[in-house]
């Protein structure tokens, strides 16, 4: 599952312009609470930087986090019941990491270089600090828990989170004698993969309502003057006349969508991503008559009525007319987060019923 590590760029950005912040983790939870474990957010002495959920518990750890950047001592791991005491009516309980940091961290660089390869960073809950902290691959550790035994331990207990696919936690990890507390924090690499052709109204209004989300965007038009002068940091701009080579190029469990500037390249991107079978979405904007004009092409050129059936057109969620490109942006968005989410509890559950391919009921978007 894709976890939201932009937090790692965000805590670097703030170490190298020298401002101290202290980084606040949502370490667990019980019942109903605002966020999941794992979500963070980082306090400066004027910002926040993401976000725990919002609401009074948001601004309780922001107050709690501003007293460590001013000196004060604060215990590292709090517990905050979600109730009378915080005004908010979740009734469940949120458990708080609060970490300072006001220097560059080996741990945090050495984060900012592991993009690619999962890995659970090990945190000492009651004593959070930049040194504490062991950093645990399938295949190597770095850093440490400040004891060598109990590096191995929580080495093992993080190769075991791994390998389950487990989510952030609160574990006691026993060394000798003794048993420690630590937070097991799963960061893995980004599974969402969006190719998007076109680079119009509508594909850029895309792009704008993707920008927060933790995806990587490959956005592919031969026009380059059609990109705007900035982009997201997950997006990168391929500017080609062959836009075919992208299909191939991406990985399987991709997110394709083709909104281009011409229906001929509409139908010759279409055929190209229907020829694969390992993609987890597709979607074509346009009306049901031009889907059904393609369904006849496409048959004609030997596309198994099957695999047309996986083609999503017209998108975007239903029951939303309006063809402004922002308001179409949103639609689609939410159809792409929804079908992420459904393959993202498949991947949890495979028992769990997918409903995947078109809805041809939908109301027409051109």
């Amino acid at each position: 599952m894709t976890m939201d590590n932009t937090w790692i760029h965000d805590l670097r950005a703030c170490l190298a312009s020298g401002t101290p912040a202290v980084l606040v983790t949502v370490a667990g939870a019980k019942g109903s609470v605002p966020r999941e474990p794992g979500a963070k957010m980082i306090v400066t002495a004027d910002r926040l930087i993401g976000t725990i959920g919002g609401g009074h518990l948001e601004w309780k750890a922001a107050e709690i986090a501003r007293r460590l950047l001013d000196g004060h001592d604060v215990e590292a791991l709090q517990r905050f019941p979600l109730g009378a005491s915080l005004g908010q009516c979740c009734g469940g309980m949120a458990q708080l990491l609060f970490e300072p940091i006001a220097s560059a961290t080996s741990w945090l660089e050495a984060l900012a270089g592991q993009t690619d390869t999962a890995c659970v960073v090990v945190t000492r809950a009651r004593s959070a600090a930049g040194s504490d902290k062991l950093i645990v691959t399938a295949a190597a550790s770095t850093g440490t828990l400040g004891d060598p035994e109990l590096d191995h331990a929580a080495t093992e207990t993080a190769r075991a989170l791994l390998r389950d696919g487990g989510a952030t936690r609160l574990v006691e990890i026993s060394a000798g004698a003794a048993s420690t507390t630590c937070l097991l924090d799963p960061l893995r690499p980004c599974d969402w993969h969006i190719v998007l052709f076109g680079a119009g109204h509508v594909g850029q209004a895309v792009v704008r309502a993707m920008a927060e989300m933790p995806c990587r965007i490959t956005w592919v038009d031969s026009r380059d003057a059609a990109f705007p002068a900035t982009v997201p940091a997950h997006t990168t701009i391929v500017a080609t006349d062959v836009p075919e080579a992208e299909i191939d190029a991406a990985p399987a469990g991709a997110y394709f969508l083709v909104m281009t500037h011409s229906h001929p390249l509409d139908q010759a991107l279409t055929e190209r991503i229907l020829r694969r079978s390992d993609y987890a979405y597709f979607g074509l904007i346009g009306s049901a008559s031009k889907r059904g004009q393609f369904e006849r092409r496409l048959r004609a050129r030997g596309i198994d009525p099957a695999q047309l059936a996986t083609m999503t057109c017209p998108i975007g969620v239903p029951g939303i007319d309006d063809k402004r490109p922002a308001v179409i942006a949103i639609a689609v968005a939410a159809e792409l987060v929804q079908k992420y989410e459904q393959h993202r509890r498949l991947a949890v559950r495979p028992d769990a019923a997918l409903q995947v391919g078109a809805d041809t009921q939908r109301s027409a978007v051109n």
